[in-house]
Order: structure tokens, then sequence, then C-alpha cells
């Protein structure tokens, strides 16, 4: 199927055209018929997956139709996201394909001036894009007038459910208009997101184009076990020998994605880190010196990374593994995307072994390990080091015993 089969306006599939955009993907096949149809809609796909445009190109569509325009630019759609990253990125798809639309839009955040963000909103738009707090605190200044919404869309619901945001998001949806229509995005399906989709939607349409363990087929999985100590020697050794060009590195705190940004620049290695403590001006910048290949690593924390998409990354490394199995889903679903192959690697102590325990079964897949030659890690594990016991006594005698089994040693 193309897009023009979709029905979309002419002045989108110029837009597309020129992005080099063919034919829909899975999602946005499934997705835009029923929206454009003014269906509720509740969707789980994976990042990568071309989700946004799923539902960016139809509220488009939808707002450009000459029968239902209003005089002025008013807010009739209304996007939510989790983070300031996924805000952007939103914004940006809306520009690029509407650009040959009269549709005006903006994205309103924390970290940046809520003067400049008050300047455009009196200006008017027709589609806002928002994270939760930063649109309650400007509708709180009556500087956001709802009652001409005809579109609400949760993109990353699941993520909002996480991350606290269930409040917040009661609240903006008192405060809209009752007739309107709903269309609800998310990575997986969880119960807690199928219970807000049921209370606030009618008779939603449910689509998903992917298990929720489900990743891409050309990525390849490998785990590297090493001591904790020497993860950060790893990384460079690898980033060397290997001659990587550019890598997306996952850790699971915020000090030590600072940390790891040290040592990385140290060894002369270009780096940057973001994560809720940096200035939106500063992971702006920073992401976009990363996708103009200025930067050679990207250091992120999992809630500053949400959102992020970035073409042509051949690399994810988890330097830390994640503490909920479904977030290494989202991580490596930045690689292998449009056909391209991909590799994700997850560097794992012994005392992470319950959770690589934990991604393995909601993958139904045990991910190779590949000992890199030099930094084999150390010692046996007591039971006294962790909880996991059985599986880390495994981990070890695998580990010494590599030549045997599944462990392929790498000399690098």
């Amino acid at each position: 199927m193309s897009f023009d089969k979709l029905g979309l306006y002419e002045p989108i599939l110029k837009a597309l055209k020129e992005k080099g955009y063919k034919a829909p993907s899975p999602i946005q096949e499934k997705a835009i018929p029923a929206i454009l149809e003014r269906r509720d809609v509740m969707a789980a796909a994976q990042t990568g997956t071309g989700k946004t445009a799923s539902f960016t190109l139809p509220i488009l569509h939808m707002l450009s139709n000459p029968k239902h325009r209003f005089k002025g630019h008013v807010i009739r759609a209304l996007v939510v996201t989790p983070t300031r990253e996924l805000a952007a990125q939103v914004r940006e798809s809306v520009v690029t394909y509407g650009r040959y639309l009269d549709l005006k839009s903006t994205a309103i955040y924390g970290g940046t001036s809520v003067r400049n963000q008050k300047t455009v909103l009196r200006k008017g738009v027709d589609i806002l894009v928002a994270t939760p707090g930063r649109l309650l605190d400007l509708y709180n200044q009556k500087s956001i007038n709802f009652s001409k919404v005809e579109i609400l869309v949760l993109d990353e619901a699941d993520r909002m459910l996480d991350m606290g945001f269930i409040n917040d998001i009661k609240k903006i949806i008192r405060l809209l208009p009752d007739r309107r229509q709903n269309l609800m995005f998310t990575a997986t399906f969880s119960d807690s997101f199928r219970a807000l989709a049921n209370k606030f939607s009618y008779k939603p349409l449910e689509i998903s184009v992917t298990r929720d363990n489900e990743t891409a087929k050309n990525v390849e999985h490998y785990i590297h076990p090493v001591d904790t100590s020497r993860k950060s020697e790893l990384l460079i050794h690898l980033i060397k020998t290997e001659k990587w060009q550019q890598a997306l590195v996952f850790t699971r705190t915020k000090h030590g994605a600072n940390r790891l940004t040290k040592k990385l620049i140290q060894s002369h290695i270009t780096a940057v880190a973001i994560h809720s403590n940096k200035t939106q001006n500063y992971r702006t910048k920073a992401l976009d010196n990363f996708k103009k290949n200025r930067v050679k690593i990207l250091v992120a924390t999992d809630v500053a990374a949400r959102g992020i998409d970035i073409k042509n990354m051949n690399q994810v490394i988890n330097f830390d593994l994640p503490t909920v199995a479904k977030d290494y889903i989202h991580r490596i679903g930045r690689t292998g995307r449009a056909g391209e192959s991909g590799k994700a690697i997850s560097f794992v102590s012994s005392e992470q072994f319950q959770l690589l325990d934990d991604i393995e079964k909601l993958l139904k897949q045990t991910l190779a390990q590949h000992v890199v030659n030099g930094f084999e890690p150390s010692g046996p594990i007591s039971k006294n080091n962790s909880k996991v016991g059985k599986k880390q006594r495994r981990f070890n005698k695998q580990s010494r015993s590599r030549k045997k089994s599944r462990f392929k040693v790498k000399n690098q």
C-alpha cells in the first residue's frame, strides 16, 4: 500500500515524498484509516515503527479540512508526552509533514522560557504538544484555552503511567470537552494502560503490530560478562578497537552517566550525557550535535532517552541493564530501524544476573555471551553478593568453561 491510498491531502503527500517515504509502516497502515474515521484508538507499537506519524498525519489531514476550519488558530489537537525530548520530536513531525498546510503548532515543556511559550500561545496554534506539568502550569496561568480541543493524543502513555503522571493526566482530561477523539499510543499494553483507555475513550479500536516481547529481527543481541569496576575500560576498548562511529549508551543513574562521560572524554572520545538534571537547552544541543555526528557517544538515562529518534544507529549499549525488563525493548528499539542491521550489546556483571534472566524470559530467548579477551569476570560469585544464587553460580561456571559453552572469547 502507498500513502496516497490512505486518502491524505496532497500537501501532506508532497511532504512525505520529499522525505523519501513511499509506503506506510504496519502501524500507520492500521491506525491512519481508523483515525480518519474519527474512531477512538488505543495502539501499541515499539520505538522506530513510525508510531508518531501514525497520528500526526491524520491529525494534519483532519484539521486541514476546509469544512471544519476556524477563523484564526485555536487549539484543536492536544498531544501529551512524558518527556521534553519526545514533545520536541512530535512537534518536529508536525512541522515536517505539515509544511505545506496553513496550520500552526508549538511544543511546551519545562526547562525553557515560560514567557516565550506564552507569546507563541497568544498568537494562536492549532496543534499543541506538551508535557503534563508545563501544560497544567500554563493552563492555571490562563494562557491555554481547551474549549475547542477535538483530538487528544496520549503518546507513550505507558511511560507516563510509569512516571507517575496519572493524576496529571486525569486533571487534563477533565478540562477538555466531553466530545473529542481520543488516541492513545504505547509501546506495550499493560493493565493500567487498558484501564485508562477504557475509562476515558469510547469503544476504542485496539491496534497492535508487535508483541510486548518482540524486537527487530535484524538486531543482533549479545552480552559481555564483565566486572562492574571494568565496564568503563571495556567500553573504551570496544569503541577504539572496533572503530565504532557512534553509539547510544544507557546508564541506570544520572551520576553514572556523568561519570562515564567524563571517563570517555579523558580517553579522547567525544561524548555527551543527557538526563533530567541537564537544562533543556543543553539536552537539545547535545542531541543535535550527536545527530550531526559531531559527537561519537551519547550517554543517556531511560527517561531522558524516551522519544529520541536517531537514524542509522548501529549500536545501542546497555552499560547498565535496565531494572525493568520491558525497558530493554524500548532501549534497543533505537537500532535496527528501516531494515538496517543493528547491535544491542549489554555489559553484565554477576550481580545483575537476575536482571538478565528477566530480560531473557521476556524475549523468550537466551542472549549469546561473548567474553572479551582480557576482560574476563573475576572469581566465583558467592550467595552473599546477591539474592540470585543459582543464577549467578551458573554465570561463573559458564565463565570458567566458556570454551565448552555458548560463550565466545573475543580477541581484540
